[in-house]
């Protein structure tokens, strides 16, 4: 009876010792793993630690609700993420606008200054060298120490009939 007994509940392979080494093989890896699993799972931060799922649930409910706070939880940095991103797109717009503000006037004060040169330009004096201002230009240099054009001196070149 108790060799009966030992059949049925073991089974057929009830005294098979490579079976049940394998299965105590088995059994200290799976412990092995769960162990290194719990290892990282105390090393990582709470942000990677939502990535690894090592939750045994009761029942469908809990898992619900433990993916729910989950989902809640990523929805939130979604979230973060797009006003963030707004807010940096309409920080951008307004730099942008600025920026074409900028461009604006600096064209409208050349264009001041170009018609006022053409203007000028007419009353110098034909033997000063400022009455070609394209001259000019090719002799200014600019200096990166000062941060200006050093435009040469106006001179006045008088001619002597013989």
């Amino acid at each position: 009876l108790q060799m009966l007994e030992r059949q049925v509940v073991g089974g057929e392979q009830a005294e098979n010792k490579d079976l049940k080494e394998k299965q105590k093989r088995r059994k200290k890896y799976a412990a092995e793993r769960r162990m290194q699993l719990v290892a990282a799972l105390q090393q990582s931060d709470e942000d990677s630690s939502d990535w690894v799922l090592l939750n045994v649930y009761d029942s469908i409910q809990e898992e619900v609700r433990a993916k729910s706070k989950l989902l809640e939880k990523v929805q939130k940095k979604l979230r973060a993420a797009e006003t963030e991103i707004k807010d940096l797109q309409s920080e951008f717009e307004l730099e942008k606008i600025d920026y074409l503000g900028t461009i604006r006037r600096l064209e409208r004060d050349l264009m001041l200054f170009q018609q006022l040169l053409d203007q000028v330009q007419s009353l110098v004096r034909r033997d000063c060298n400022y009455s070609n201002l394209e001259k000019v230009k090719r002799e200014s240099v600019w200096d990166e120490e000062a941060g200006c054009w050093k435009i040469p001196e106006p001179v006045i070149e008088k001619t002597r009939l013989p």
